[in-house]
């Protein structure tokens, strides 16, 4: 073997980079391997079509968390984010539409057009999740207790959490007791008396996952993204250039302070003396050594592919493998000779931000019934952008870039295959969005068509989930990946998990990596200090 590594990390995906650049910081000399040619993991930007770059995976931040962007100083590497006005385009077929903003004075105004009792609790709504927000990103930010045999640093910072539950008062205490298990449609429901209004809201507490609006414990995942963005609407933000340009700009940050990232590696095997990780084997053949290995792939890649099971115990074993990880969400990404006209708009920066297809709570659970059988949605649900309207880098002059995230599109299919339906796919999300820009057809250069597949073989999401396993209540908090085993440590001494298959899961906000290298020094400071 080669000399011996603090620390090698599995994966070049946001999170490792953040793992990665926090043990450097704190004076180990990490070493990322990352599979494909280039770092980013779902946070990449590729040139699809001559001259035209698309966010080829996700196309807006989480956001990242604050404290991580201060603290790589990604402002100093490169990274401007570009933040439109408009959150949500929201059009319908009738050629009325529904903008929500930044400004919930703009957003009521415009839900006004549609009901006034809505307008005016709107802004309240998003005065509660604001305040809801605060308690519940307590948690994401810190690592799990142990069940078993929590610390009295543990019991401390549940205190914490505990006071900061109570200061909400008894009223907004219960909502989020109520709201956590609930489905979000529900939730939704106690706030708006409008469909489209609701179906915008409660698309943020399914996307992604493979839960429709009415299924139990969606509430918590609208709650889990607010922690990072208070807003009642996911956020519309994304770095200039592209999504690419945010990882780029962490592996900078991480290689200056002492990362060393290796691209077009692939680790074919975590190596296991005894009980502990000792290092990897590359698919050359290579064998690296290390003091920490650390994982961003998903739980179920890492124990059932690059770990021989024969280290880990019959009942893990059966654990990982009932860990629900099958995605059902695909993505097309279109070249387009001109800006698509849609109907129901007034401006073209009404299009800068997400467009949301989607025009009632019931189209939202039909769509997920489909991939619940087996099929993916004749009318599906979308979340599309079109982000050369606020960066004209993206294309050339007079042209654009869509990109847009379909669902429901189920890992495996009842009939047929994604090879033989990747074209019916592509077909079926163009046709839907020509009701709203009839000239939209007219104007496609090149389409890209990434199926839950795709997401699996060519960037390693094993069952095309693009949170590395599902968002369900069994599966969060002290349950993600597994009970026991929610501190980012796992059976095997000296291997851990840093991806979105560990608490929060949520996502590009930055989180999970983060309190991995918390964990991770923490044992590195015991072991050399004795």
């Amino acid at each position: 073997m080669s000399t011996t590594r603090d620390a090698i990390i599995i994966g070049g995906g946001h999170n490792g980079l953040i793992t990665a650049f926090y043990l450097a910081k704190a004076g180990l000399k990490p070493l990322v391997l990352e599979r494909r040619p280039t770092v980013g993991g779902a946070a990449i930007s590729d040139e699809f079509y001559p001259g035209f770059t698309c966010p080829t995976l996700a196309h807006a931040c989480g956001p990242l968390l604050p404290e991580i962007a201060q603290d790589m100083q990604l402002a100093r590497h490169g990274l401007e984010m570009i933040q439109p006005d408009v959150r949500v385009f929201a059009p319908l077929p009738d050629r009325r539409y529904l903008l929500l903003y930044d400004d919930p004075a703009l957003s009521a105004h415009q839900i006004a057009k549609f009901s006034a009792k809505d307008a005016e609790r709107y802004p309240e709504l998003q005065r509660v999740l604001a305040r809801m927000a605060a308690v519940v990103r307590q948690v994401t930010i810190q690592t799990p207790p142990s069940t078993e045999r929590p610390r009295a640093g543990e019991l401390l910072q549940l205190l914490k959490t505990g006071r900061a539950f109570r200061n909400l008062g008894k009223r907004d205490m219960f909502r989020l007791l109520r709201w956590t298990p609930m489905a979000v449609a529900d939730l939704v429901a106690e706030w708006s008396e409008q469909q489209l209004l609701r179906a915008v809201l409660a698309a943020r507490g399914i996307f992604g996952t493979f839960l429709g609006p009415w299924s139990a414990g969606s509430g918590a995942v609208l709650l889990l993204r607010s922690a990072a963005d208070a807003y009642p609407v996911a956020s519309a933000a994304f770095p200039r250039g592209g999504m690419g340009s945010l990882t780029q700009a962490m592996a900078r940050a991480a290689i200056g302070a002492g990362t060393e990232v290796r691209t077009d590696v692939e680790v074919a095997q975590i190596s296991v003396k005894g009980s502990s990780a000792n290092g990897v084997v590359l698919a050359s053949g290579e064998e690296i050594a290390a003091r920490v290995v650390v994982s961003n792939a998903d739980p179920r890649r890492t124990f059932l592919r690059l770990v021989d099971p024969a280290h880990l115990s019959p009942d893990f074993l059966t654990r990982i493998q009932n860990y629900r990880c099958a995605g059902a969400v695909a993505k097309v990404n279109l070249a387009l000779a001109g800006l698509p006209s849609f109907s129901a708009k007034d401006r073209t920066a009404e299009l800068s931000g997400r467009i949301h297809i989607g025009p009632e709570i019931d189209y939202l659970e039909r769509a997920f019934d489909a991939a619940k059988y087996g099929d993916f949605s004749r009318q599906p649900v979308l979340d599309a952008m079109i982000p050369s309207v606020a960066d004209a880098s993206l294309a050339p002059e007079g042209k654009h870039v869509m990109s847009i995230c379909v669902q429901f599109a189920p890992y495996r299919l009842r009939n047929g295959d994604w090879k033989e339906q990747r074209g019916a796919l592509a077909d079926v999300v163009v046709g839907k969005l020509s009701e709203y820009a009839s000239d939209l057809p007219d104007l496609i250069l090149h389409r890209q068509v990434i199926t839950p597949q795709d997401l699996e073989h060519t960037y390693s999401l094993t069952g095309g989930h693009i949170f590395h396993g599902e968002l369900a209540l069994d599966q969060l908090f002290t349950m993600r990946p597994l009970l026991g085993w929610a501190q980012y440590r796992t059976p095997l001494r000296g291997l851990y998990l840093c991806g979105n298959g560990t608490h929060p899961g949520t996502g590009l906000t930055g989180a999970s990596g983060r309190n991995a290298a918390r964990e991770i020094l923490k044992d590195w400071r015991k072991r050399r200090h004795g």
